[in-house]
């Protein structure tokens, strides 16, 4: 005779910050995370998509030694289930014959007991999942325990096919292994989704998302538990590692899980703030930096952009520097240096007059002369970026580069200027959005960030005319519409694709159209070479569009 089903269950969901690549870390995280399940009385702890090796792994995923360290990892882990201690669900890349899956591996009783692939495999946006894996068969349920659980992977979940095979194949719940990248207003999609598949087959379902940066993308955490009826029974935090045991009771034929107080999802400013901070701080921690050091302009964008490297480093690993010209004000010598005092970072000032002389003189050498143009200017901004990355040869600090969205799609940045640097954490933000921001972070210092509270952007910064300061009275409105009306047309010919003429009823002339276009077009090279920053929109520049640099179509009005 069969043993019958348990009626109780208890799951433990762990949503951690695993680092790709570093097998072995991520391994040592995931046993201190059973250990904790196992005090909580766990039966089975669940890890995200691809815990072992950190998702996204790209390209590294075709390499035979990583594969191979990866299931003598998954190996290894699995020996220690013979404890008598939680079962284990971990997500690794799975070679299977000629082919590698994106996997989920059960273990229990000190082996690998089941393994089970990935059906769906996205490949839009962030994501080409069918460049690297082979998908697998439609799943069958794994029994952990006495119960029977679905296991749809991430995609899996986002149509129909998987979670009804599973159900009618005699699941009693779902749990879905997932690396979910944040964008704005992510959580409410998951939702809609998750709420969907529950409804269709009447199973509840338990969500368990990874945390923390990856080169681009962020991943937000916030895990949850929908029970049959659509409503969140567990909902963990955003944004920060957690492990949560989740309780389960079988009345009749279905499951339920026990509801628990739930956590508060930051929204709108909150969660772009947190996904820019958390972002930055990932990309210097994991690749190894000992601090940042960036141009400090007296402008919104640079204010904006030390806040949070402050918020996520403190400022001890903060270094500010102002590096004016002839055409820098003094407002924006006082601006730097009272943003500089408010978040207590080290501030110096190196003037770049030697250099943009030195530089103008050898080009007005092999020119033909003439009134002083963007050449000039521009040289200006290289002195800078020259001089910054020459502090970060100096002393191993990581180079910020401080461009917005709006400015980085019309070109508005000079190449191997302002835009040197690693990383970006503003990369994906409207003009717009960069002072929702600074306003934000002046109202509230948010969780988990180690800067100062109270004002740390002065008020003069948020309220004076933008400028580069590149020549006299320069405005960047000489040469840009206000941007509040650039970001709405950048906004229609960006993130949704938009037609001319719907931009044009919009209210925008249709010369300021063609011109914004254009020059979103041929700022394609600069792009190309632009450094990675956080993904916060629906459609960043380079994962989720990706143009050709050479491209003569332009639509006509």
């Amino acid at each position: 005779m069969s043993k019958p089903e348990k009626d109780s269950f208890r799951l433990a969901l762990a949503q951690l910050n695993p680092v790709v690549g570093d097998i072995d870390g991520n391994v040592t995280k995931a046993r201190a995370a059973r250990a904790e399940a196992a005090a909580k009385g766990a039966d089975l702890i669940a890890f995200t998509e691809l815990y072992l090796t950190g998702y996204p792994i790209e390209d590294l995923v075709l390499k035979p030694a990583f594969q191979k360290a990866a299931r003598a990892a998954c190996e290894a882990f699995a020996r220690d289930t013979s404890d008598g201690g939680p079962a284990v669900l971990v997500g690794l890349p799975y070679a299977k014959g000629p082919f590698v899956h994106n996997a989920v591996a059960y273990l229990d009783n000190g082996r690998i007991e089941a393994v089970r692939l990935k059906y769906n495999l996205p490949n839009y946006g962030v994501f080409d999942e069918k460049r690297v894996f082979a998908p697998g068969p439609l799943p069958e349920p794994i029994v952990v325990r006495g119960v029977s659980l679905g296991v749809p992977v991430c995609e899996d979940i986002w149509s129909e096919e998987v979670c009804g095979a599973l159900a009618k194949a005699g699941a009693g719940f779902l749990i879905v292994p997932n690396g979910s990248p944040y964008w704005m207003d992510k959580q409410g999609q998951r939702y809609s989704i998750a709420r969907a598949r529950v409804a269709e087959t009447g199973l509840p379902l338990a969500y368990v998302n990874q945390v923390g940066g990856q080169d681009e993308l962020v991943f937000d955490g916030a895990s949850f538990v929908l029970n049959t009826d659509g409503h969140v029974a567990v909902q963990m935090p955003a944004w920060e590692e957690a492990c949560t045991v989740t309780e389960w009771r079988k009345d009749g034929k279905r499951w339920a899980c026990e509801p628990q107080p739930l956590a508060e999802i930051e929204q709108g400013d909150a969660a772009n703030y947190l996904a820019c901070v958390t972002g930055l701080r990932d990309y210097v921690e994991k690749n190894g930096f000992p601090g940042v050091v960036l141009g400090l302009s007296g402008g919104i964008d640079s204010a904006l952009c030390v806040a949070m490297a402050v918020d996520a480093l403190g400022s001890a690993r903060v270094h500010g520097v102002m590096l004016p010209y002839l055409y820098t004000s003094n407002e924006s010598l006082n601006d730097a240096a009272e943003t500089a005092e408010a978040l207590g970072v080290r501030y110096d000032t190196m003037p770049i007059s030697s250099a943009v002389e030195g530089l103008t003189k050898s080009l007005a050498a092999i020119s033909d002369g003439g009134d002083p143009g963007t050449a000039e200017e521009n040289l200006q901004s290289r002195a800078r970026g020259t001089l910054l990355m020459g502090l970060s040869n100096k002393f191993g600090q990581m180079v910020i580069t401080t461009g917005n969205k709006s400015e980085v799609s019309v070109g508005y940045a000079t190449l191997y200027g302002d835009m040197n640097g690693g990383f970006n954490p503003i990369k994906d933000l409207y003009k717009t959005q960069v002072y929702a921001l600074a306003r934000y972070r002046n109202r509230e210092r948010p969780k988990g960030c180690v800067g100062p509270t109270g004002r740390v952007i002065p008020e003069n910064v948020l309220i004076k005319a933008p400028t580069a300061e590149l020549k006299h009275n320069q405005r960047d409105q000489d040469t840009l519409p206000p941007y509040d009306v650039l970001d709405d047309i950048l906004n229609c010919l960006v993130e949704l694709e938009m037609p001319l003429a719907e931009i044009v009823r919009r209210g925008h002339a249709p010369e300021l159209v063609k011109k914004v276009e254009r020059m979103l077009y041929l700022a394609e090279y600069k792009r190309r070479q632009a450094a990675p920053g956080v993904k916060i929109t629906a459609k960043n520049f380079g994962r989720d569009r990706r143009y050709p640099i050479t491209n003569k179509f332009r639509e006509t009005l």
